[in-house]
């Protein structure tokens, strides 16, 4: 009983005498391989040469600083926590008197790393973390011959306050706007940090 009507006959026959050379069919690939010297070429030689990465693309990570150069993470471990892959671990520490300037918060994380080898770069741990202290920027992930090697730690992450990365267009106009407003504490530096005097009646 036949399950449909584009069922075909197919019949075994024996190769002529050129079939079983091969020779047609190696000059027949031949000829379409030597067409293909005269197309133009669909690769690019990267790095020399770079495509456009369109704006919603998501690459390395980076983590932030704010505008005083301090760490904007706090360790919360949320970024952690909203990670499907489970690809980013940290370690917390205190904050010490006179490291102010460098992290923003009494709690910061003294070791930080993505294994980039499980990272899927689905962006949840940027949204999960209350203080956009971790972006996906448009840079590629740079392969390596081992594994160690992707494993990204706070030397790879960190964005330097000589060259910082410019995130803006992973942020909404209304974030953008509700940074400026000094009057709320996340978005506080400690040089807009004022002593607290104790007033006695």
């Amino acid at each position: 009983m036949a399950l449909t009507n584009r069922s075909k006959t197919v019949t075994v026959r024996e190769l002529t005498w050129s079939e079983k050379l091969y020779l047609p069919a190696i000059f027949k690939g031949m000829m379409i391989t030597f067409s293909h010297l005269f197309k133009r070429t669909p690769t690019i030689k990267y790095p020399d040469v770079k495509r456009e990465i369109a704006p919603v693309y998501r690459g390395q990570h980076v983590l932030k600083r704010d505008e005083a150069g301090a760490e904007r993470c706090t360790a919360c471990g949320l970024c952690a926590v909203a990670c499907p892959a489970e690809a980013i671990t940290m370690e917390s520490a205190e904050r010490k008197k006179g490291e102010e300037n460098l992290y923003r918060e009494e709690k910061y994380a003294s070791i930080y790393e993505i294994n980039m080898l499980r990272c899927i770069f689905c962006g949840l741990c940027e949204e999960a973390c209350p203080k956009e202290a971790i972006f996906l920027t448009d840079r590629i992930v740079p392969s390596s011959f081992t594994r160690g090697e992707e494993v990204f730690g706070k030397d790879k992450l960190v964005e330097t306050t000589e060259s910082p990365i410019d995130v803006t267009l992973r942020q909404r106009p209304e974030v953008l706007e509700f940074k400026k407003d000094k009057r709320h504490y996340h978005n506080r530096t400690f040089k807009d940090a004022k002593p607290r005097i104790n007033k006695h009646h």
